[in-house]
Parts: structure tokens; C-alpha cells; sequence
């Protein structure tokens, strides 16, 4: 994570951990207000981890390595044959 990510990160996590403030000052310590006290603190350690990681190197950056070609012929009319067409209502089939 780049040195301004990083930065937005914290700053991000220190504006929650002010609102969490104000909710325990509104509400008390309900268990909701715990978890969510609990998931910030978490976000701080994740935030402490992540920076101590060395980044990916970019993969497939300006190249076509992650590029899957697919045909533009139409496929073979028989690979459908009697199949149900999800979100149409189903295949309708002659009821004679």
C-alpha cells in the first residue's frame, strides 16, 4: 500500500473511531456499540499488519497475459436443445 493509501487508510479509521465515540456517548454500551468499537479496533491492527507487508508487483500490467480471446462464431444450435432459459419463465415445450 502506497504511502498516501496508507495515510487515507488511517485517517479513515481515526474519523470511525470518532463516531464511535459519539455512539457510546448516545447509547451507552449496548453490544452493538461493543462490536463495533471491536471492528475498529480490528481495522487499527489490520491497518498496523498491512503496513509491515511488502506490496504485489504488478501482474499483467500493460500486457494481454490475463486476456481471454473467445469466438465470435455463434455456437452449435444443438448444445441448446431442450434447455430451460433461466429468467424467461423456462422452455415452453407443445403440449399435444
Amino acid at each position: 500500500m502506497s504511502s498516501a493509501e496508507m495515510t487515507e487508510l488511517r485517517r479513515a479509521i481515526g474519523q470511525l473511531r470518532q463516531c464511535v465515540g459519539a455512539l457510546r456517548a448516545r447509547y451507552g454500551e449496548p453490544p452493538a456499540v461493543r462490536r463495533i468499537v471491536n471492528d475498529v479496533d480490528r481495522l487499527d491492527i489490520d491497518a498496523a499488519e498491512l503496513a509491515q507487508l511488502s506490496p504485489l508487483p504488478l501482474r499483467g500490467h500493460g500486457t494481454h497475459t490475463d486476456v481471454v480471446k473467445i469466438s465470435d462464431t455463434p455456437y452449435d444450435p444443438a448444445l441448446w436443445k431442450g434447455a430451460d432459459d433461466e429468467g424467461v419463465g423456462g422452455y415452453q415445450r407443445d403440449q399435444h
